[in-house]
C-alpha cells in the first residue's frame, strides 16, 4: 500500500436516515464496514459469503490533460453520499468501504499504478471491486489489476465500456488522461502479443473522429452507436453483448457517467444531449451482465458534482451501485 496516494474514509462520511437499527430497517450507512487498508485486514470471506469492497478513485488529473472540465475528484464522496440511505437487502453479505486512491501532486501515473495495486488486493482476498472515480483515467489502472488476475490462470479478460467516447486516444505530450485508457492497454496488449478484448456501448458518431473510429478497428475492438439503446434493436444489442462475453472469462465494466443524456446526467465532463436513456433497456443490458456471473469488477467514472444538478447525476451513479450490490450480494428484483 502506498500510503503517499491512499486515504481512508473516515466513519463518519457514512450518515444518514435512521428507521431502527433492526437488520430488516438497516440503511447502508448503518451497515457500512470502513476498512483502512494501510493499517488492518479486509474481512474474511467464509462459508460461501460474499463482499463487495467500495474504492474511491478521487482524482480528475486525467480530465484537466485531456483539457475537460475539472471536477471529477469529488466524484467518490458524491456518489457515497447518494447512496448512503439505500435499504440493505444483502444480510448476510458484508459491503466495505476501503477508502480512496488520490492524485494530488499532478503525478498521474503514480495514482493509476496504486489504484492497480490496490484493486489487485481486493481480487486477491475474493471480494468485487465496485470503483467511485472520479475521471474517466480510472480505466487504464483498474484493467490492468484485472488483467494480472486473470493471466495468473491463463484465463481472458473482456473489457465493457458504456461510453460517448472511445477514449482511445494516442497520449500526447501532456501524457495519459482521461482519454487515452484503451489506448494505452492496446498498447500492453501488442506488446505481448495479444489483442485487447473490449467493447464499447453508447458510442456517439457526433463525438469520435474518424481516426478513432480506425483505431478501434485496428486493435480488434468492437462497438455500437446509442441509437442500439431502443426496442427496435434490443435483440441485436443483447446478441452482440451475449457473443462478446461467452468469448471471455471475467468481464471488467466501466461506465461512463457521460454515455447517458444530459437529462439525465448533467454532472459529467462532456454532456452528450442525445445520449441514452438510464431506463428499461440500458437497464435489461446492465442486469444481464452483472447475473452472468463472469463481472469481476466495475466502475463508475466522470462524476463532476460541481456541474450537476439536483444531484441527478450522483442519484444515477448510485442507482447503478444499488444494482451492482443487489445482482451480487442480496435479491433479484
Amino acid at each position: 500500500m502506498n500510503s503517499k496516494y491512499y486515504y481512508p474514509t473516515k466513519e463518519n462520511v457514512w450518515q444518514g436516515r435512521i428507521d431502527g437499527e433492526e437488520e430488516n430497517t438497516q440503511r447502508w450507512h448503518q451497515a457500512m464496514q470502513c476498512i483502512d487498508l494501510s493499517k488492518n485486514e479486509l474481512p474474511k470471506l467464509h462459508n460461501g459469503r460474499r463482499g463487495i469492497a467500495l474504492l474511491g478513485f478521487a482524482c480528475d488529473e486525467g480530465v484537466r490533460r485531456n483539457l475537460g472540465r475539472i471536477g471529477a475528484v469529488a466524484g467518490p464522496g458524491a456518489l457515497r453520499k447518494a447512496c448512503a440511505n439505500f435499504p440493505v437487502h444483502f444480510r448476510k453479505n458484508l459491503l466495505v468501504d476501503v477508502g480512496d486512491i488520490v492524485c494530488d501532486d499532478g503525478n498521474l501515473e503514480a495514482s493509476q499504478d496504486a489504484l492497480r495495486a490496490t484493486v489487485e488486493n481486493l481480487l486477491l482476498h475474493g471480494y468485487m471491486p465496485l470503483l467511485l472515480g472520479g475521471g474517466h483515467e480510472i480505466t487504464y489502472g483498474h484493467a490492468c489489476a484485472c488483467y494480472n488476475i486473470l493471466k495468473a490462470s491463463e484465463r481472458q479478460l473482456g473489457i465493457i465500456n458504456f461510453d460517448a467516447h472511445f477514449d482511445i486516444r494516442k497520449p500526447g505530450p501532456a501524457g495519459p488522461s482521461s482519454g487515452t485508457g484503451f489506448y494505452q492497454l492496446a498498447m500492453d496488449a501488442k506488446a505481448r502479443a495479444e489483442q485487447l478484448r473490449f467493447l464499447a456501448l453508447g458510442i456517439q458518431p457526433n463525438s469520435n473522429t474518424g481516426l478513432l473510429f480506425e483505431t478501434v478497428k485496428e486493435h480488434g475492438g468492437e462497438y455500437l452507436p446509442a441509437d442500439y439503446f431502443n426496442h427496435a434493436k434490443m435483440d441485436a444489442l443483447l446478441q452482440t453483448i451475449k457473443a462478446f462475453i461467452n468469448n471471455t472469462d471475467g468481464l471488467y465494466i466501466t461506465v461512463d457517467l457521460d454515455v447517458f443524456s444530459a437529462a439525465f446526467a448533467p454532472g459529467v465532463s462532456a454532456t452528450a444531449y442525445n445520449g441514452i436513456t438510464p431506463g428499461e433497456n440500458f437497464l435489461e443490458c446492465f442486469r444481464y451482465l452483472l447475473r452472468s456471473g463472469k463481472v469481476m469488477s466495475i466502475d463508475i467514472a466522470e462524476l463532476n458534482p460541481s456541474l450537476d444538478i439536483d444531484n441527478r447525476t450522483a442519484k444515477l451513479g448510485a442507482s447503478l451501485m444499488f444494482e451492482v450490490v443487489s445482482a451480487h450480494l442480496g435479491m433479484q428484483f
